[in-house]
């Protein structure tokens, strides 16, 4: 079947080298979005292991659409009634070029609802309802150059939601998010992991998580996924695969993952949502200050969210503690490598260590960059792990 992940832009990149690292070929990388083909079996495997999508979309058929007529009567020629039951409440969706490609929203998802509703009442069915609260069947029409794309999200809710961050933080970064940075870092699970500022822990409960093999959406409800509504549903082979996903799952992390902060507080709810996640036995938590902070091994690497001035009540001193973070750094951490994620607004030159790669990426509405520095032991003859040109996740 012909598939599609979606993701922000900047973080590509990320799912790219995922779904390569998750044997699927034939990737097509168009804007915000990946395309590829893939088997039954990966098709119900990837919902549950993809750590840097948002969602993923099942296509249906691609149609021309140059006027709200012709899409109307493109999509009439699908056999909607042979796709899901009538007593499945739906809503179409639509995602485009700017400006809708020529079309408005609204015509366009008047266009494809009415079209699927007339298939079912031509085979003498119940038109299905429209149901825009909680629809089992979302059909997503994307246009692009007078054609449109006809999908069914077969995800439900956005994959970055994994059901275990705590609320409460002030500075959260998505579960996707995380998971892009930690895989664009070089995390493969194999390493030590540090997040010395990891306010509610989101990069080390994705990096746990990576570390034992742990699929993120394993522990979703029955139901949740919107493709067990669909009528070619495999029920005995989503269970196969779930089973066998869980089988993949080891007993302990090859190397440690560690989280510290300055704030109680945050390590808490931090250990509170390792809890929901259930990796939290996986996890070493601390309350210590970055200035003091201390590797866990002779190598590996260390993540973190830098604070934003904007989200801590002005930029106060950020230069000194930017400064100092730099010197513990390079005074401790020698053999390492370190991916900071700042704002462009703030004052990561203070750091006082030159990048190796520098990464645009935007948290929310912020532009940032992901700051990789390789901490060379005594000579530049000895360095931490390269980055890869795959995930081993």
């Amino acid at each position: 079947m012909r598939l599609i992940a979606t993701c922000p832009e900047e973080a590509k990149p990320a799912l790219v080298l995922e779904l390569e690292s998750l044997g699927v070929r034939h990737l097509e990388p168009t804007y915000r979005a990946v395309a590829f083909e893939a088997s039954d079996e990966q098709f119900y495997a990837l919902h549950l292991q993809l750590r840097t999508a948002s969602r993923l979309l099942q296509v249906i058929k691609e149609v021309p659409a140059k006027s709200p007529p012709m899409l109307r009567s493109q999509a009439r020629r699908i056999h909607w009634p042979e796709l899901f039951e009538p007593t499945r409440g739906f809503i179409v969706e639509v995602v485009g070029d700017e400006g809708g490609g020529g079309m408005p929203p609204l015509q366009v998802i008047t266009a494809v609802r009415e079209a699927i509703r007339e298939t079912f009442t031509a085979a003498g069915l119940p038109m299905p309802p429209v149901e825009r609260e909680e629809p089992k069947v979302v059909v997503v029409a994307h246009l692009h150059h007078g054609r449109c794309t006809l999908s069914f999200d077969t995800a439900g809710k956005s994959l970055h939601k994994r059901g275990y961050r705590e609320s409460g933080h002030p500075a959260p970064i998505k579960e996707t998010l995380a998971a892009s940075i930690l895989l664009m870092a070089g995390y493969d699970g194999t390493q030590a992991f540090l997040d010395p500022m990891c306010g509610s822990g989101t990069l080390a409960i994705e990096a746990a998580m990576i570390a034992v093999r742990k699929a993120p959406q394993i522990h979703r409800k029955k139901g949740e996924f919107h493709f067990e509504w669909l009528k070619s549903f495999d029920r005995e082979l989503w269970r196969t695969t779930q089973d066998r996903i869980r089988a993949e799952k080891l007993e302990a992390t090859p190397a440690p993952v560690v989280a510290s902060d300055i704030n109680e507080k945050f390590i808490e709810m931090a250990r509170a949502g390792a809890l929901s996640a259930r990796v939290e036995r996986y996890m070493q938590f601390a309350v210590r200050p970055i200035q003091e902070v201390e590797p866990p091994a002779e190598t590996g690497l260390l993540v973190t969210n830098l604070p934003y001035g904007e989200r801590i009540g002005g930029d106060g001193d950020l230069s000194t503690l930017y400064g100092e973070i730099g010197d513990r750094l390079k005074q401790r951490f020698s053999g390492w490598r370190a991916a900071l994620l700042a704002a462009d607004a703030s004052p990561y030159k203070a750091i006082g260590l030159k990048p190796s790669k520098t990464i645009r990426l935007m948290n929310g509405s912020i532009p940032c960059r992901l700051l990789v520095f390789e901490l060379y032991a005594g000579t530049k003859k000895v360095a931490s792990k390269p980055a890869p040109t795959e995930s081993a996740l």
